[in-house]
């Protein structure tokens, strides 16, 4: 195997099926050419690796990037680090004090309690599409569900949604970048776009600690526990990890999916007339197309072994989740999509301290989506297929998604 590999799997050609190259990946479980990052690809190789304290997230421990064909796609945010890119004790303050208003044990039902306003969202937007002959899934519903979850989960004012919607659709556009746009232009347009959400959330952050509320801004700002009180920098960074993190991988899930069921009708039809199946559907989806492929840019923190093989500290590793999902060697025929799989410890949400923060809440979105759109349209089928994918390879999912339908149901 040749370095090309890793470069054919971000190569925009493999975009639409990855899989068979994730499959010669295998064969060489740490794979190494000399200069690059060292890939990781097998399922209890790298479930290991994400549980092991010898393993940085944070790019600073990093000694050098040179032939790592990803490195420098992270765009900045003008904000300290959030604690995705921190290593313990860090992180698990920054963690522990967001998970306060965010789920158990101090706010068990935060999530579920947005059950009925969920439904209620997806339920207005399939409404929109009703008469149209010719829907993109993505523009139309996937992208602009999960941005509307994320503003009314941080309080953020009914009339200042539609320019949230912009500026998170800005930043959407960076994090995939267009190979004929004018990167210099693209930049200065992220950056601005970075600057006006980082200056909102800071006037909205202070709002809060005036006149606190129930939603979790509120709570990011003013609750105070054994790790203290936030910083306005951290809240900020972690309003902003909460709206790019979970707005991006929730999309790639929910399009992800029904790209998936309208390939497999059975499983459709089965969702149909069973909403509760919508549970084990998310989980296999999340196996067998994850909305995160790989974690890039991992830093060892000392020498350690894999597989027999000894990658040196400060080497980046690129852990393979996609390629890990489905190794043979830990799920009985991988690369079929099967809702009736049991054991499924999928990678799709990460594992260990920097398991998914927002997975009950990604989960969630995407059973109610999926449910609901598999009772709603009426015959819905693929206006193309394969659909043009985005152009990033960490975050994989189609950029468009055409279909059709006869009717909508009430």
């Amino acid at each position: 195997m040749t370095q090309a590999t890793l470069r054919q799997i971000i190569d925009y050609s493999s975009r639409a099926d990855p899989y068979p190259l994730y499959e010669e990946l295998r064969r060489t479980p740490v794979f190494h050419d000399g200069d690059g990052p060292y890939a990781i690809s097998t399922y209890h190789c790298i479930h290991s690796l994400l549980h092991d304290p010898r393993i940085s997230s944070d790019a600073r421990n990093l000694t050098s990037t040179a032939g790592d064909p990803l490195a420098g796609q992270e765009e900045s945010t003008a904000l300290p680090p959030s604690f995705l890119r921190l290593d313990p004790p860090d992180h698990d303050r920054l963690r522990r004090m967001t998970n306060r208003p965010f789920g158990p044990p101090h706010s068990p039902r935060r999530v579920h309690e947005m059950r009925g306003e969920l439904h209620g969202i997806v339920s207005g937007l399939i409404d929109g599409i009703e008469g149209t002959e010719r829907v993109d899934l993505v523009d139309q519903f996937s992208y602009p569900f999960p941005v509307t979850v994320i503003c009314r989960l941080l309080g953020v004012p009914r009339e200042d949604e539609p320019r949230f919607h912009t500026w998170a659709e800005t930043i959407a556009a960076s994090l995939d970048p267009d190979p004929d746009a004018d990167p210099a232009e693209r930049g200065s347009v992220s950056h601005n776009a970075r600057m006006e959400l980082g200056m909102y959330l800071a006037g909205l952050i202070e709002e809060r600690r005036r006149k606190p509320g129930d939603d979790m801004l509120s709570q990011l700002a003013t609750v105070q526990g054994p790790d203290g009180v936030m910083t306005t920098m951290e809240a900020l960074s972690t309003s902003a990890l909460l709206l790019i993190a979970g707005h991006e991988t929730t999309v790639n899930l929910i399009t992800n999916g029904m790209l998936t069921l309208l390939r497999n009708p059975d499983a459709l039809q089965r969702l149909r007339d069973d909403p509760a199946l919508s549970v084990p559907i998310v989980e296999e989806l999340l196996r067998f197309e994850p909305p995160v492929q790989l974690l890039p840019q991992r830093t060892t923190l000392t020498d350690i072994e894999v597989a027999g093989v000894t990658i040196p500290k400060g080497a980046s590793l690129w852990l393979m989740l996609a390629a890990g999902n489905r190794d043979p060697l830990r799920f009985e025929d991988p690369d079929r999509f099967d809702p009736d799989r049991k054991d499924i410890q999928h990678l799709g949400l990460g594992s260990g301290i920097h398991s998914c923060f927002g997975a009950p809440l990604a989960r969630l979105e995407a059973q109610v989506a999926l449910g609901e759109l598999a009772r709603r349209l009426v015959n819905p089928r693929l206006l193309e297929d394969p659909p043009p994918y985005r152009q990033n390879a960490v975050l994989r999912g189609p950029r468009h998604l055409p279909i059709a339908c006869d009717d909508i149901r009430p």
